[in-house]
């Protein structure tokens, strides 16, 4: 059995690693920095069922908010909209700054590292891939798809690269 000790050598792997699996709020913002990398922001809505302590069946939704950068972000923003199951992979983040009041303001966000688009938001079947790892978006169903793909649904002329 490994020995976990403070600092040196032996200091254990940390990890920081985000799987959600949800709905997106709202259409993904694209924007782009000063030197033109582009980002886009999200909101992916995950929902929790549960009994509450009388018996009865209580639904929670957790938002999450997740950045995605260059080509993913642009994947995002052309092929993601309101309402459409999406996988997201990735690591948290948070960030600080100065509100106009002067005060500092927190936010920890998803920095996302992988997408699959997955069936079902707005009627739309089938899913597509995309990652920062590499430029591997395919036309293949994501392997969380419940809906079977058409084949109609992105042909290689529809995609930009």
């Amino acid at each position: 059995m490994p020995r976990l000790t403070k600092g040196g050598a032996n200091m254990a792997k940390s990890v920081n690693k985000v799987i959600l699996i949800g709905n997106l709020g709202k259409d993904p913002e694209l924007k782009h920095t000063s030197s033109g990398t582009a980002v886009a922001t999200m909101t992916i809505a995950t929902n929790e069922r549960f009994k509450d302590k009388s018996g009865e069946w209580q639904d929670r939704t957790e938002w999450h908010n997740v950045v995605l950068w260059q080509r993913l972000a642009e994947i995002a923003s052309e092929y993601l909209k309101k309402g459409r199951s999406v996988y997201v992979e990735g690591r948290l983040q948070t960030r600080s700054w100065e509100d106009k009041q002067g005060q500092k303001r927190y936010t920890t966000e998803v920095v996302a590292s992988d997408l699959v688009l997955l069936g079902g938001g707005r009627g739309e079947e089938g899913g597509s891939r995309g990652s920062s790892r590499g430029s591997d978006f395919d036309q293949s169903p994501g392997e969380f798809d419940s809906a079977p793909a058409r084949a109609t649904e992105i042909t290689d002329d529809d995609i930009p690269f």
